[in-house]
């Protein structure tokens, strides 16, 4: 163990000559964002004395293995376990030799004069001690942790009740990210974020390196704060802007970043403020844990429960107040409440059938599943009511204005739910986004080829220039405003190799606000993207490619199982001949009908495929019982095709091919 006390001495004794730059990045389970991370940083590194330095915190994404044959310069470290942030910052510098050291997020791009500028300013600026760096998101918009003051209890007060975002010039209400302070200029500032902080290593000598006390959080703001109380400054430097795809606020809705976050605050106030001011700040943290965890808790039932339950009050509120506004319109029509009280709880359940089948009730609300629903429902109620007889029917125009208002109310509380934040909002992009890719011809075959390893080559319709003499594109990469008025797509994809990163950063800022962003650096085995700070990034390579992660397949494939189920515990009398071990097979019943299992699974369970319950029958058609027969790799593949090629109507198949064993 390496504590950064005791490392403050093992700096000045372990090193006998200095490198001029020591990039050290710490990775966790995000392989191709440090792939991409990687390819920008060897681009930025040419004419400086540099090393870089990766530790692994044992992430189970194979990113060792993946990574280190292709940038064999790189020094890796592997942890055994997941060490934490500042402890594994900490490794990579002891082994580290150079005259400044920069510590990276693995989930950011640089471009090729990022570090040089950097170098050159803290060279220009004896008194700096360390700097930050202006940084974007994944969509192009600037980062407001790029610049912070310490968190003084009343600086989070004002942040945590959000007068910081209703006063954000205000030097007393706004004062946690310094938004009165030009983003667009350099300026001494508290704090530096973690995502990228470059120290010169004298100053680390006096002060130590990051903590080991704070697992995750808050080690940034407390080396910022040693850097300042040894007598140097710290400084935002707004000449260079890198790209971080996660930003501060990427689970800021989950209570145990709220905990965690503010207990890392709470740490900090003890260790440098005194107890008396950590009491206040104890305080606030309980106030926004709270806060948090009644949100984060109305989210959970909301997402996994409530929404259709209110859903389905809206729809029958609406059902019940058309029919006493037609029943104004109609006096001479009498409508009996039985009948109406069986009819509106069915067309709820269509309604709410249809709504789960049209994706409404997805992760990320989508105003045209909604729309889609609406109309597909209401479709199949009127036509379902015209097959009743005479004598149960009572009037269309309810059902046509029930449907409506249901639409209007279930739309508003939609916009509600996103305005405060319980609900995601996917209405910036398409659900199969058209996509354009901004490469020359080869740049573009080898970046659709990865787009087809993926799965995703239908959302490819054409390619942006690079070269201004190539007549061949539909237009070119500096006229991409223009070219969003007159041609219809949602994303770009920004070929790294006739561009470069720095190219790539300064056109990702000017991209119109519909549009989305994705990279792929020359040599890469990978495309990554994140449409804003506070969603997690998406990586895009062969391991996407599997139809069984369309959220549309997995909802027909849960029918499946529920209705087989049902089916089956109806008709129980046949099964007691039909299958082999029909007590188990009932057992199964329930297990899937209650997702403790799905019927057709797979016979490993390797982490990198779609995630799936427990299966009582293999993909291979075999219960899981008798796979032992059968080699490993063998299974593996066949697992790896299944979900890769996965058609509901297969697990059909299988079930009827199976049945005997399926009490196995």
């Amino acid at each position: 163990m390496i504590l950064y006390s005791a490392l403050k001495n093992r700096i000045s004794q372990s090193i006998l000559y200095y490198l001029e730059l020591s990039v050290i990045i710490v990775n966790y389970n995000v392989k191709h964002f440090l792939e991409q991370c990687l390819c920008s940083v060897q681009k930025a590194i040419p004419g400086i004395d540099a090393e870089v330095i990766v530790t692994d915190n044992n992430s189970t994404d194979s990113s060792i293995s993946y990574l280190q044959p292709a940038f064999p310069s790189v020094v890796f470290l592997s942890n055994q376990e997941n060490t934490g942030f500042s402890r594994a910052c900490n490794q990579g510098l002891a082994i580290s030799k150079g005259k400044y050291v920069l510590f990276l997020n693995p989930d950011t791009l640089v471009p090729e004069d990022c570090f040089s500028k950097c170098i050159a300013f803290l060279d220009a600026h004896p008194d700096a001690g360390a700097l930050g760096i202006h940084m974007l998101d994944g969509s192009g918009k600037f980062l407001k942790e790029s610049k912070r003051a310490f968190p003084a209890p009343l600086t989070s007060l004002y942040k945590l009740f959000g007068l910081a975002r209703v006063f954000p010039q205000s030097r007393t209400f706004a004062k946690y990210h310094l938004e009165y302070l030009a983003e667009k200029e350099n300026h001494e500032v508290d704090v530096l974020a973690g995502a990228f902080i470059m120290v010169k290593r004298a100053v680390l000598e006096k002060t130590g390196s990051f903590d080991e006390t704070f697992f995750m959080y808050g080690e940034d703001i407390d080396l910022s704060y040693r850097i300042q109380e040894a007598g140097y400054k710290n400084y935002y430097f707004a000449e260079s802007s890198i790209i971080h795809f996660k930003g501060e606020s990427t689970r800021k809705l989950s209570l145990n970043y709220v905990r965690m976050f503010y207990n890392a605050m709470n740490v900090f106030v003890k260790k440098h403020y005194g107890r008396r001011r950590a009491g206040l700040f104890n305080f606030i943290i309980h106030v926004a844990i709270w806060m948090r965890a009644g949100l984060s808790a109305t989210g959970r039932f909301i997402e996994r429960i409530g929404l259709p339950l209110i859903d389905a009050g809206l729809i029958l509120l609406s059902f019940v107040a058309m029919k006493n506004v037609w029943q104004n319109v109609r006096p001479e029509v009498e409508y009996k409440n039985l009948l109406l009280w069986i009819a509106f709880p069915a067309f709820t359940f269509v309604y709410l059938l249809v709504a789960y089948y049209a994706g409404l009730y997805d992760r990320r609300y989508r105003q045209s599943k909604l729309i889609r629903s609406t109309l597909i429902s209401t479709l199949s109620v009127l036509a379902g009511y015209s097959l009743l007889p005479e004598k149960f029917r009572f009037s269309r125009a309810i059902v046509l204005l029930g449907a409506l208002l249901a639409f209007f109310l279930i739309s508003a509380l939609r916009w509600l739910l996103i305005r405060w934040r319980v609900l995601d909002n996917a209405q910036t992009g398409d659900l199969h986004p058209k996509t354009l890719i901004t490469a020359s011809p080869e740049e573009f075959e080898n970046t659709l080829w990865l787009m087809k390893e993926a799965g995703l080559q239908e959302r490819v319709i054409g390619r942006i220039a690079v070269d201004e003499n190539d007549e061949q594109a539909v237009g070119h990469w500096k006229n991409i405003k223009l070219l969003a008025g007159s041609f219809s797509f949602s994303e770009i994809i920004f070929c790294e190799g006739t561009l470069s990163f720095k190219n790539i950063i300064e056109a990702v800022q000017e991209l119109p606000g519909n549009i989305t962003a994705k990279f792929h650096a020359a040599g890469s085995h990978s495309i990554v993207g994140s449409d804003s700070k506070d969603e997690s990034g998406e990586a895009l390579s062969k391991e996407n490619g599997y139809k069984l992660s369309d959220p549309y397949n997995r909802r027909l494939k849960r029918l499946i199982d529920i209705l087989f189920s049902v089916f089956s515990l109806i008709t129980f009398p046949v099964h007691l001949i039909g299958v082999k071990k029909p007590v188990p097979f009932f057992g199964n019943c329930f297990s899937v009908l209650f997702a403790h299992k799905t019927w057709i699974g797979y016979a490993l369970h390797e982490k990198q495929l779609p995630a799936l319950r427990q299966a009582v029958i293999a993909c291979n058609g075999t219960p899981l019982s008798s796979l032992q027969h059968f080699p490993e790799e063998s299974l593996k593949m066949v697992d790896q095709w299944w979900a890769r090629d996965y058609e509901p109507v297969n697990d059909l198949k299988l079930l009827w091919k199976a049945y005997r064993n399926l009490g196995g």
